[in-house]
């Protein structure tokens, strides 16, 4: 996954609230999607706790081995250098 498409004035402002972390979140995953659809999968935000993305996993992602490096290294790394309140990502059933 490159980050080098993800445009910084692309993600909503932030505003400070608690509220406003999910879209914030969402906007980074939607554009990250592409890339995971890519290779017959796809994620979707279920909730966000205590900084901590709670995602689901859907399609070739469901059990491929490779998932857990793609939202460690990929998804979380990434939302934690656009969003600092995001301390982690749980992949949840």
């Amino acid at each position: 996954m490159s980050s080098s498409r993800i445009n910084q004035s692309e993600l909503p402002a932030n505003s400070g609230g608690g509220d406003a972390l999910l879209p914030r979140v969402r906007a980074v995953v939607d554009l990250m999607r592409p890339d995971i659809q890519a290779d017959g999968g796809d994620v979707e935000v279920v909730a966000v706790e205590a900084g901590v993305v709670q995602v689901r996993l859907h399609g070739a992602c469901v059990g491929c081995p490779s998932s857990r490096m793609t939202l460690q290294d990929g998804l979380a790394r990434l939302l934690r250098e656009r969003i600092p309140e995001v301390s982690g990502v749980a992949a949840i059933k």
